[in-house]
C-alpha cells in the first residue's frame, strides 16, 4: 500500500503518517526517511518534535536529504517506509546553498520518487500544499510552488491512498482498496 498524505503546515500530517506507517507494518520493519536539513532554530525544533513523536515506535531513521531513488537499497523492502517530507526534499534538490535554482530538480524528484515507490511494498509520503494561498510571492517562490504542485499531482496519481489533513482531521480523497472492494458488484 502506498499512501500520500498532504495538507497545510502544522495540521497533523506527520502524526497521521506515523499512525499509517505503524498500521501498515504491524510488527515489521519501519523506516523513517528524514529529508529536512535544519537551517534555523524553528527547523531544529521541528526535527526534535518529529524524533520525539516516533520515539519507541521502532523506526530506523534514514537521513536522505536528496536522491531518494535508492534509499530502499539494502533494506527489507517488505517493511514500511515513511518519507517526511517531499517539501524539504524538493527544497534540497532545487536550491543550492548559494541560492542557485536547479530547474531540472522537479522532474528528477519525480523520477526518484517513482523508482523509490516501485521498489517498496509499503510507503507513506508526506507533503505540504504550500502553493494554494493568495499572497504575492517572488518568481523563485512561485516556481517552487509550481514544482511542488507537479510532484504532489504525480504522487496523488501514483499512490493507492490519498489523504488530506486539515485541522488534524483526515479526509480520504482516493483509496484503491475501497474501489477494488466495489469492483464486480452489480449496481441497479
Amino acid at each position: 500500500m502506498t499512501v500520500f498524505v498532504t495538507g497545510g503546515c502544522k495540521n497533523g500530517k506527520s502524526t497521521y503518517a506515523l499512525r499509517q506507517a505503524a498500521a501498515l507494518s504491524a510488527q515489521g520493519l519501519r523506516y523513517y526517511i528524514a529529508t529536512l536539513v535544519p537551517g534555523d532554530d524553528e527547523q531544529w525544533k521541528c526535527v526534535q518534535n518529529h524524533r520525539a513523536a516516533r520515539c519507541g515506535m521502532g523506526f530506523a531513521t534514514l537521513e536522505c536529504p536528496t536522491g531518494v531513488a535508492n534509499v530502499a537499497d539494502g533494506r527489507d523492502t517488505r517493511g514500511v517506509f515513511l518519507l517526511d517530507s517531499v517539501t524539504a526534499l524538493l527544497n534540497n534538490e532545487m536550491f543550492a546553498s548559494d541560492g542557485a535554482m536547479d530547474a531540472d530538480a522537479p522532474s528528477r524528484v519525480i523520477r526518484d520518487l517513482e523508482r523509490f515507490l516501485n521498489s517498496v511494498r509499503h510507503a507513506v509520503v508526506v507533503s505540504d500544499y504550500i502553493y494554494s494561498d493568495g499572497m504575492g510571492y517572488s518568481e523563485t517562490t512561485r516556481a517552487f510552488g509550481r514544482a511542488l504542485a507537479e510532484i504532489d499531482s504525480f504522487l496523488a496519481q501514483k499512490c493507492e491512498r490519498v489523504v488530506e489533513i486539515c485541522g488534524g482531521i483526515p479526509t480520504v480523497h482516493k483509496d484503491i482498496a475501497e474501489t477494488k472492494h466495489y469492483e464486480g458488484l452489480l449496481c441497479i
